[in-house]
């Protein structure tokens, strides 16, 4: 069973313009994202984790079972604050 990541309801990306970042809004909370975390966080588009991870292998030229691991904790983390979700 694939392993879908997406960002819950009342989460977004956004760009934040004063200080030209990219920023993941949640509930009374910001998080400041950098060039990886967008990246990842950029992949969600209802693809399985699997399919994710091996787009991002192929842009970064990295092995996929090192970039596999990251994107994993990552999303992990943020599912821990309730930031992203998993669905089957």
């Amino acid at each position: 069973m694939a392993l879908i990541p997406r960002l819950p309801r009342g989460v977004r990306l956004h760009q934040d313009r004063v200080r030209g970042v990219p920023v993941l809004l949640g509930p009374e909370r910001a998080l400041i994202l950098d060039e990886i975390g967008a990246a990842i966080l950029a992949e969600l588009d209802g693809a399985a984790l699997d399919e994710i991870v091996a787009r991002l292998a192929v842009r970064y030229d990295a092995p996929v079972a090192e970039i596999g691991a990251d994107v994993r904790d990552f999303l992990d983390d943020l599912q821990a604050q309730r930031l992203v979700d998993y669905h089957a």
